[in-house]
C-alpha cells in the first residue's frame, strides 16, 4: 500500500476528507488540489489498488475512510453488496450524473465514462468493416481477434451488457463465436492487445478508449497506437456503444460525512469533470461538461443508455458463461 499526502491511521480532524483510491495518486491530485482550493477542506489519500473492499470490511466501523474512488461497475456494485457504502441524497449529484450512471439507491455515482471499443489495424481492416459487438462472432474474423481474459472486470462488463440486450442464451452463443475467432488464448492487458495488432498477430482487439491516450503518451507504445484506428461498435438492437465508469461512493463508516458529501458534489461539478476527464483520457458524465480535445478527436459515438446497475447485476451470470465456454482456453477448445 502506497499512501499519498498524510497517513490515514491518524484520527479524523475537522475539515478533512479521507479517501481510499483505486486510481493512482498522480491521476487524482489535480482534483484534490482544486477541491481544497475551493473549499479549504484537506484531503488524505491512500492508494489501494487491491483488496479495497476487504480492507473496509476488516476495518469496519473503525475505518477512517470517508470516500472510495474506483473504476468499473463491477467494483462499485461489489462495494455496495459488501455493505461498505452508504446511500447519499444530493440534488447536485442527481442533476449532474445521468440516472443510468448512478446507483438507484444512491450508493455510487459515475464520474467519467470510457467506451469499450474495437482497436482495428489501420492497414488490414477497412473503416466501418465492424459495426456491432455481435459482429465479433462472425466467422470472417476467425483467427483475427485478440482480447484480455474473459474473467477481467472489463470483459465481464461487456458480456453483462450483452446479456442485458440479448439474453443469456444468445450471449453464450455469441461468446462461443468470439472465442472461436481468437488468434490466441486471452492474455495481457488492453495495451498488450494493440501491441499484438502492431506485431501482426491479430487484426482487431477489444479495449477501453483511454488506453489510446495512455499509449500515445508513451514513446515506445505510440507506435502501437498509430497502427490502429478506434471503431465504436453498437449493439444490434439499436442501443449505442457500451460504456463503463470510474465512480465514487461514500463509505458506510464515513467519520467526516459532511466534508465527504462536499467532495462528491465537487467531483460532479463541470470544473472537476473537465479536470478529471482530461487527466485520465475519459469522457465527463455531466451533460454540460465537454470532453478534452484529444478524446473528442477519437470520434463521435452514441453511448448505450442501459442502466449500469442493471448491467452490473448480470456479472455473476457473465462469469458463469465465461467458464462454461472455457473462454480463456485455447481457441476452438472447450465450450
Amino acid at each position: 500500500l502506497a499512501v499519498a499526502l498524510t497517513s490515514l491511521s491518524a484520527p479524523a480532524l475537522a475539515d478533512e476528507v479521507n479517501i481510499y483510491s483505486y486510481r493512482q495518486p498522480e491521476l487524482i491530485q489535480p482534483l484534490l488540489d482544486g477541491f481544497t482550493e475551493k473549499t479549504g477542506i484537506k484531503t488524505n489519500v491512500a492508494y489501494v489498488d487491491k483488496g479495497l473492499v476487504d480492507r473496509l470490511k476488516a476495518e469496519g466501523a473503525r475505518s477512517p475512510a470517508d470516500i472510495i474512488l474506483t473504476v468499473d461497475i463491477s467494483r462499485l456494485s461489489n462495494a455496495k453488496e459488501a455493505g461498505v457504502t452508504q446511500s447519499v441524497e444530493s440534488e447536485t449529484l442527481a442533476s449532474n450524473v445521468p440516472e443510468n450512471l448512478r446507483d438507484p439507491e444512491g450508493h455510487w455515482f459515475g464520474l467519467t465514462t470510457r467506451a469499450r471499443i474495437v482497436y482495428a489495424a489501420q492497414d488490414r481492416v477497412a473503416p466501418g468493416e465492424i459495426t456491432t459487438y455481435e459482429d465479433l462472432a462472425d466467422p470472417k474474423w476467425k483467427g483475427r481477434i485478440c482480447t484480455r481474459s474473459g474473467t477481467h472486470v472489463y470483459t465481464l462488463g461487456l458480456i453483462s451488457a450483452m446479456i442485458a440486450h440479448n439474453g443469456v442464451e444468445a450471449t453464450e452463443t455469441w461468446l462461443e463465436g468470439v472465442k472461436n475467432n481468437l488468434a490466441r488464448a486471452p492474455e495481457g492487458n488492453d495495451r498488450a492487445q494493440v501491441k499484438a495488432i502492431w506485431a501482426g498477430e491479430c487484426d482487431i482487439s477489444l479495449g477501453n478508449t483511454y488506453y489510446m491516450g495512455a499509449m500515445l503518451d508513451d514513446p515506445e507504445q505510440a507506435e502501437w497506437a498509430n497502427s490502429v484506428r478506434i471503431e465504436f461498435p453498437t449493439f444490434e438492437d439499436g442501443a449505442g456503444t457500451h460504456v463503463n465508469i470510474s465512480g465514487v461512493a461514500m463509505t458506510a463508516s464515513a467519520p467526516n460525512r459532511e466534508q465527504a458529501l462536499s467532495f462528491m458534489e465537487y467531483l460532479a461539478s463541470d470544473e472537476a469533470q473537465a479536470i478529471y476527464a482530461s487527466k485520465v483520457n475519459e469522457y465527463p458524465v455531466s451533460p454540460s461538461a465537454t470532453a478534452s480535445e484529444r478524446v473528442a478527436g477519437w470520434g463521435d459515438f452514441t453511448a448505450d443508455t442501459e442502466s449500469l446497475a442493471a448491467i452490473g447485476a448480470n456479472r455473476a451470470e457473465a462469469l458463469r458463461l465465461v467458464e462454461r465456454v472455457d473462454f480463456d482456453g485455447a481457441p476452438g477448445s472447450g465450450g
